[in-house]
């Protein structure tokens, strides 16, 4: 049982559709919001309310409790980050909402949105992740079979398992997930 349930953590529903289909407006970009401690969630409760765009990958994360019952909860991949993707108002009235530390203008926007759009079709597989604070240089793979297949990552290996990660190279971080049955290739750069 949740302790609580699953909040929205995109906004609008389509983002990512709409914005695989239409390229980069020069109006609007991506801002990584920098939140006061644990505000993720509120901050996103509070775009959702004003209608501005946004993702904050949200993970679910199972634990016991000390009573040894099993807990889920829901936690924020990148803690104290939202990204909000509008111009300069949507911007100024997410600042003012009062949950936002610090605003970060991403410097290359194609390769943040990108890496978004991969991470969040990797969390909507449902397979269990694990959030990676660390991206190590390694080999790029783009995997050719399995629940996986499509996806482009490195693969890295965490207490003997062969895993790959997605990262989001702004921010340093990612998301791994256990690779099995599948079949990789190497991507030449």
């Amino acid at each position: 049982m949740p302790i609580l349930k699953r909040e929205q953590d995109i906004w609008p529903l389509n983002l990512f559709e709409s914005l695989e289909e239409n390229s980069i407006s020069s109006d609007e970009r991506w801002w990584a919001m920098y939140t006061l401690p644990r505000f993720e969630k509120k901050l996103m409760r509070q775009l959702l309310d004003l209608e501005i765009s946004f993702y904050g990958p949200m993970i679910e994360k199972k634990y016991r409790s000390p009573q040894g019952r099993m807990r889920t909860a829901y936690t924020a991949l990148f803690p104290n980050y939202v990204f909000v993707r509008g111009n300069e108002m949507s911007r100024y009235r997410t600042i003012t909402t009062g949950s936002v530390s610090q605003c970060l203008e991403v410097p290359d926007p194609e390769a943040f949105q990108r890496d978004l759009i991969q991470l969040y079709r990797l969390i909507r597989t449902g397979e269990p992740m694990l959030p990676e604070d660390r991206v190590d240089v390694g080999e790029l793979v783009r995997i050719k079979s399995g629940v996986f297949k499509g996806f482009e990552g490195t693969v890295v290996r965490r207490e003997n398992e062969v895993r790959l990660l997605i990262s989001v190279r702004y921010m340093g971080r990612g998301a791994s997930v256990l690779l099995e049955d599948c079949q990789v290739e190497v991507i030449k750069s």
